[in-house]
């Protein structure tokens, strides 16, 4: 978890918990919302962890179809085919 934002969701999650868990006067107003900012935070973080190289994926194929083979330069940059 080296991205930023991945850091920045498990800090807001995190700070969810104590609502979530928090007993005491008013805390059945305040339960619901720790409920759905952990539940949506932690929902949104596994989705995007399965989601982000399918469209890598799909985005790549889609490349790659279009514009036709890609060559191995020997540096290891990938080199765009010349059109025949």
């Amino acid at each position: 978890m080296n991205n930023p934002l991945s850091i920045l969701s498990l800090a807001a999650l995190l700070g969810g918990v104590p609502m979530m868990l928090g007993s005491g006067v008013g805390s059945e107003i305040r339960q619901p919302l720790g409920y759905a900012i952990v539940g949506g935070l932690a929902l949104s973080q596994v989705l995007t962890l399965y989601t982000t190289p399918v469209v890598y994926i799909y985005l790549d194929r889609l490349q790659t179809w279009l514009f036709g083979e890609k060559k191995q330069a020997a540096s290891g940059d990938v080199v765009q085919a010349p059109a025949e």
